[in-house]
């Protein structure tokens, strides 16, 4: 067994398993620290992976989203469990301590094979995701599921239900929109900083980006998010007070079921929609909505 210690938005964590595991952790390449810088920061969750059948317990709910799902539910003495299934198999099953700063990764007995070696890693993946986003919940930090580019040094967010088009309008920018760069194209973190009296955000890459690999340590200040929804024409608004909050709530990862975690994605929720700028885009797959998108929103940073 090893450790290793990680940054994703200013948040240390660390991951002791086997040599083996930690190879394959490519995408979190970009955000590996030293020992010795990550040992000034305290760790917001360490992680231990084990090779050994995880223990009993309840389910209290699921979710479920193109094949993959979550089982969440708590042991004997009510710890919480998220049980990580693709394509109708368990992978892995993580169990966390109550404040989430410390879990186990049970992946059940050790086997051979490509397929086996790629279902650790799913279970890897998602365990640390999953532990996160749960961790940093009281800490001003929101684990987003959107698509975002980075355009004239600010970075903006594109949000939606699954199938909406978050992707394909992000490469929309990125055809159309001369100096537009993808960060993240699934799970970018945001976090809400104190400045000169105000709530300014921040906007990062992150190891987590879905089907398309992105996987840059990087960070821009926050211009606003977009809500996008599919129509046969292509119209923009902004949203502001209860709207701009209801907006971007589906788009934040966290188990709001417990109200502890809930409590801090309401505080970090409602900052953003207080200082951030949210707008709907109703649009067509095409280069006049991601126009229109970007006109709108220089006319914001102006």
């Amino acid at each position: 067994m090893n450790k290793k210690f990680f940054k994703v938005a200013d948040h240390v964590f660390c991951v002791e398993a086997c040599d083996e595991l930690l190879s394959q952790m490519s995408n979190y390449a970009p955000f590996e620290v030293d020992f010795c810088d990550a040992s000034c920061e305290k760790p917001v969750f360490s992680l231990a992976v084990q090779e050994a059948s995880a223990p009993a317990f309840t389910e209290e709910t699921r979710q479920e989203d193109e094949g993959q799902s979550i089982v969440c539910g708590r042991t004997a003495e009510g710890l919480p469990v998220f049980d990580f299934w693709l394509l109708d198999k368990s992978t892995g099953v993580l169990v966390c301590e109550k404040d989430f700063k410390h879990a186990v990764l049970f992946l059940g007995e050790k086997c051979d094979g490509a397929a086996i070696t790629g279902m650790r890693q799913f279970a890897l993946n998602n365990a640390i995701m999953v532990l996160y986003a749960l961790a940093t919940a009281g800490l001003d930090t929101a684990l987003f599921h959107a698509a975002c580019v980075c355009y004239k040094g600010r970075g903006y967010l594109f949000l939606g239900k699954s199938g909406t088009g978050k992707s394909t309008h992000a490469r929309l920018w990125l055809k159309y929109i001369e100096g537009t760069e993808l960060f993240n194209d699934d799970n970018p973190v945001v976090r809400l900083f104190e400045k000169d009296g105000k709530k300014v955000a921040i906007a990062y890459g992150s190891p987590w980006s879905g089907k398309t690999p992105c996987y840059k340590n990087v960070k821009f200040e926050l211009g606003g998010f977009v809500l996008l929804s599919q129509a046969p024409f292509n119209k923009i608004s902004p949203l502001k007070g209860v709207s701009a909050y209801a907006a971007i709530m589906p788009g934040i990862s966290g188990m709001r079921w417990d109200k502890k975690i809930a409590d801090g994605l309401h505080l970090t929720q409602n900052g953003l929609a207080s200082n951030v700028p949210i707008w709907h885009l109703e649009c067509l797959p095409d280069e006049e909505a991601a126009k229109l998108c970007c006109q709108t929103i220089a006319r914001e940073i102006q």
